[in-house]
């Protein structure tokens, strides 16, 4: 081989950018990295010599003396719901516009790993999105400061001074508890979803509200948050136990719709079924389902706002509140 061929075959690194450019391997490293303190002459001489050579600069190495990856983070319980799908989808687009990428990591609704998933995660890129954390209270606060920066979704913790983004789950069940109302509906069923979801509390606390005032009877049957999770339980809704049905989220009410067809049960004729959420695919069962609307784009790019600020050093956004939205679709008729 050619001392040629032997230069030529030698890798692309720093030393050789900055010998072939005729400056320090400090002054490279600063032209890599976007800074603005380099005279422009310094600066294209060696992006000239680092495209001679076709050097690019190692991520981990830029990471490391920057302090920075460029990457954040989310958190989910359950990434097999279309609906944190979604928020994860508007998050790694916003984020991207910034040059950010994304980190997912799925607790599979394990309240005792999920803080170890959490802290994980955190260490490995600049900020974290929690994204409906199972998780107590008391916990989260207590690892607060080993997830800072982070953003909150879809909770609110009292005392716990983190930017936050959520859903008025109480007004959206309020919502559907008035337009089944409207329809003559007093025998209500919920299928509740995961214990540890404060959204669930609040939906089934509500409900209780209206029972307590009288305006409805409530049956509260333990599910889940899947569609396995409604199809089990649709044997339990026959037999005169309700005439309306409000599932912890759509694919509750997906699997209740599929059981309840399958048991020759006639939707909404003989029970209506609501779900909560209005993921894609409601609008496509049979009957269409009736349910509250959340946006998990705004979410997302809400939650990224946040996020970004708090990169930046700068005061979040306020925290924010969507209100769901009421569709009415087939699902839901006049009480039998």
């Amino acid at each position: 081989m050619t001392a040629q061929a032997r230069e030529e075959a030698r890798p692309a690194t720093i030393s050789r950018v900055a010998e072939l450019a005729g400056v320090s391997r400090a002054t490279v490293s600063r032209v890599m990295n976007g800074s603005s303190t380099v005279a422009p002459e310094l600066s294209e001489r060696v992006r000239a010599a680092a495209a001679t050579l076709n050097y690019q600069p190692s991520v981990l190495a830029r990471s490391l003396a920057v302090g920075r990856t460029s990457t954040i983070a989310l958190v989910v319980p359950d990434l097999a719901n279309p609906m944190f799908q979604d928020v994860l989808r508007s998050l790694s687009h916003a984020a991207a516009t910034r040059g950010h990428r994304l980190l997912v990591a799925d607790s599979e609704e394990n309240v005792a790993e999920e803080g170890l998933i959490a802290v994980e995660a955190r260490r490995r890129c600049d900020g974290l999105v929690l994204c409906a954390p199972r998780m107590p209270d008391e916990e989260l606060a207590a690892l607060a400061p080993q997830l800072a920066p982070f953003v909150l979704v879809n909770r609110d913790t009292a005392g716990l001074s983190v930017p936050s983004v959520n859903v008025d789950y109480a007004a959206g069940m309020r919502d559907l508890v008035s337009h089944l109302l409207g329809l003559g509906h007093r025998r209500f069923a919920y299928l509740a979803g995961p214990p540890t979801s404060s959204s669930n509390q609040l939906r089934l606390s509500t409900l209780r509200g209206f029972a307590a005032a009288g305006k409805l009877e409530l049956a509260e049957l333990d599910c889940g948050a899947t569609f396995s999770d409604g199809h089990a339980v649709a044997g339990r809704l026959i037999d005169g136990v309700c005439t309306a049905v409000i599932a912890y989220n759509d694919l509750v009410a997906f699997g209740a719709l599929s059981g309840l067809h399958e048991l020759g049960v006639s939707v909404p004729h003989q029970i209506s079924i609501a779900g909560f959420d209005d993921i894609p695919f409601a609008r496509y069962t049979t009957p269409p389902l009736t349910t509250a609307s959340v946006p998990p784009s705004e979410i997302g790019q809400e939650a990224w706002q946040r996020l970004w600020s708090l990169l930046g050093g700068e005061p979040a956004a306020p925290d924010i509140q969507f209100r769901p939205r009421l569709v009415v679709r087939g699902s839901t008729g006049p009480a039998a």
